[in-house]
């Protein structure tokens, strides 16, 4: 039970939590507190002290709120609530001397800085400062970092509220970054002049209040008030982040990241933000068909002709790509399999058991990492698979969670016990004595690297007689951000995607870019990019990209969540609901809707959970028959964290962020 407290803000009596600061009971209050250096998802530095306030009893002097909490204020002489003033002359004064001194170094370069127009400093300068300064002296100037292609750095323009610092240490889990220096010789600088080694690095661009840490590939493209903001939903993992995509004109200027405290709280990985140039190249603009071994570029008719002519009384496969919607998946199930057809969603060859959304997808929600005492990953790298997941697991491990692995390489950022890399490992845990971890919350979080091999039904199984054993939750890690949505539409084959294509005349291939066709079936290709799935096709059907249509996205523990366009795909490509429902026309097996909003309908009433969008629905728990799994040791299911799919293999960004990973790795140490 809370520990509540009386406390008086600006004549208003409220009761909060005891354990609270002075700023948050502030907020609680309805008053807003400037501040700099303060983050909710940070530690207190306390050391930009705009959040000033007047403690009445207290010192003469104002007090710093975020680092001032409620149960330390003495009461009144009568035992009254204490009170706090947060617009009294004293709190004005204090506020506009801070701001004075904050400014005597700050370089006038708002025109061509591009924080510009979203500026903390900028606000709080208009809103609390005064429109004078008494210091004449000449404004003091510091060298630049090199943070490496993401980061681009003015230190001139910091003012030392070490949220940077702060979050690559706790948050990201890298040490490379730190303030050295006292008084006017301090500055924030990077350890050896080290770039940042992480995935997540970008997020320092959003928490810096000031123009001194800015996106270089974003750098001078354009201001925020010409963009169209759209709110929407990654694909680039299965985590499923809120994000919200800024547009001008037809392009993607920029990603950002959206609060969401059940998902990716407000942090993105770089792949999520910087992947938007991947957007713009190697795109599919037109239909192709392949005459006399070259493909040709021809109209939309001619192409769904024959696309048709091709499936006509022919055995079709569909394959279903890992960045497909949840509609488009469901649209081409019940195209293919109405032609007699097999559909297949897992590509990589993953033993996930159709049905049994409890072994697919898990009884954990991602939230619950944050509260877990005890955290066992089976082949699974969440810092390349789930980089904002990963954040998640060091925040647990912080907290004072215990972590085992099995199967897992590499660094984590967090300390972990392996207790093997093979699958005698995972024997191992049939035997091991849970006791001291039933009376925990635990939690065991299983990824793809463990269950692609043949034997991965088998590991399955003793992960989940694990998760009973120990009375804890099971979260089933996927890497494809289509993957749950489209087991739970069903666009699975038993036997998996060999079954699906043997003998297959005609394989539809819906942006499934990661697999190898054999030679033999008319391929027809359905996607956004021209990678290695349209090199394959006889037959190209553009597509739209995840930014340019609205789609259902079912993230990795099972919430379904609504991605809405936030451009137009180029040239002739289509959405991709729209692409089937005029194939099937010309296939003479009309689909029975006319607009997304009918297609959705109609998903709905064959899955009534997915039109629950944002709710989590409870999986019954239906263990697999334990089975003896094989010899070999686990497989990392991501091999490049960097090119993972079409749009980022389009992307410069991202080519010469996995360039410098491969660099590093290589690197050699003086020992060696």
């Amino acid at each position: 039970m809370a520990d509540l407290k009386k406390i008086v803000i600006d004549g208003n009596e409220i009761e909060v939590d005891g354990a609270m600061t002075l700023l948050q009971a502030c907020e609680e209050a309805g008053i807003e507190v400037p501040r700099f250096c303060y983050h909710e998802r940070l530690s207190i530095a306390g050391n930009c002290r705009m959040c000033l306030v007047e403690v009445v009893g207290g010192p003469p002097k104002p007090a710093a709120s975020c680092a001032m909490q409620v149960k330390d204020m003495r009461p009144g002489p009568e035992g009254q609530p204490p009170v706090v003033k947060t617009n009294s002359p004293m709190v004005k004064k204090a506020r506009e001397g801070v701001m004075e001194f904050l400014l005597i170094n700050h370089p006038l370069d708002c025109p061509i800085c591009d924080q510009g127009g979203e500026c903390d400093l900028q606000d709080q300068a208009m809103a609390y400062g005064v429109d004078f300064s008494r210091y004449r002296e000449p404004k003091r100037a510091t060298e630049d970092l090199d943070l490496g292609p993401l980061v681009s750095t003015q230190m001139t323009r910091c003012i030392s509220c070490t949220r940077c610092v702060r979050f690559t240490t706790e948050v990201a889990g890298i040490h490379q970054m730190g303030q050295t220096g006292r008084g006017e010789d301090a500055e924030i600088t990077s350890y050896l002049n080290e770039t940042l080694d992480s995935n997540l690095q970008g997020n320092i661009i959003d928490l810096c209040p000031v123009g001194a840490l800015t996106s270089k590939p974003y750098a001078y493209t354009a201001r925020p008030w010409e963009l169209t903001k759209t709110e929407t939903i990654d694909v680039m993992d299965a985590l499923g982040s809120n994000i919200r995509v800024d547009t001008k004109g037809r392009e993607v200027m920029r990603i950002l990241p959206r609060n969401h405290d059940g998902v990716n709280e407000e942090w993105i990985s770089d792949k999520t933000r910087f992947v938007w140039d991947g957007l713009r190249r190697q795109r599919l603009d037109r239909p192709y068909v392949r005459k006399n071994g070259k493909l040709t570029a021809v109209t939309w008719p001619e192409a769904l002709s024959a696309a048709a002519q091709a499936m006509k009384g022919k055995k079709t496969a569909g394959l279903v790509g890992d960045l497909a919607s949840t509609e488009a998946t469901f649209s081409l199930k019940q195209l293919i399999e109405g032609l007699g057809g097999a559909v297949e969603a897992r590509v990589d060859g993953a033993k996930l058991p159709a049905g049994n959304r409890s072994a697919y997808v898990g009884t954990a929600r991602v939230e619950e990492i944050d509260d877990a005492d005890y955290i066992m990953l089976i082949g699974t790298n969440p810092r390349d698979e789930a980089p904002v997941l990963n954040a998640r697991i060091r925040k647990a491990w912080l907290r004072g969670a215990e972590i085992g692995s099995i199967g897992v390489r590499g660094d984590l950022t967090y300390a972990h016990h392996s207790m093997g890399m093979d699958r005698d490992a995972l024997l191992t845990l049939s035997d091991y004595d849970f006791g001291a971890v039933k009376d925990k919350n635990a939690l065991v979080i299983v990824g793809q690297g463990a269950l692609t091999e043949a034997d991965g039904e088998a590991v399955l199984a003793h992960a989940m007689n694990a998760v009973a054993r120990m009375n804890g939750k099971l979260l089933v890690l996927h890497t494809a951000a289509g993957r749950v949505g489209a087991m739970d539409v069903g666009a699975v084959t038993e036997g998996g995607l060999k079954a699906a294509t043997e003998g297959a005349d005609v394989v539809f291939n819906m942006g499934a870019d990661e697999i190898e066709i054999d030679a033999g079936p008319t391929v027809i290709y359905m996607g956004s990019h021209g990678d290695r799935g349209a090199h394959r096709a006889d037959i190209i059907l553009p597509g739209a990209a995840y930014t340019e249509e609205n789609g259902l996205f079912v993230n990795t523990e099972g919430r379904p969540q609504l991605a809405l366009r936030a451009g137009f795909p180029p040239g002739e490509a289509k959405e991709n609901w729209a692409i089937l429902r005029a194939l099937s026309a010309e296939l003479d097996a009309t689909q029975p809707w006319d607009s997304l909003a009918g297609l959705r309908r109609a998903m709905i009433d064959t899955v009534p959970h997915l039109g629950d969008v944002d709710v989590i629905p409870e999986a019954p728990w239906q263990p697999l028959k334990v089975k003896k799994p094989g010899k070999a040791s686990f497989k990392p299911a991501v091999k490049d964290h960097y090119l993972t799919n079409p749009i980022t293999r389009a992307s410069e960004v991202m080519a010469e962020l996995s360039a410098n990973a491969k660099a590093r790795d290589s690197q050699k140490v003086a020992a060696e």
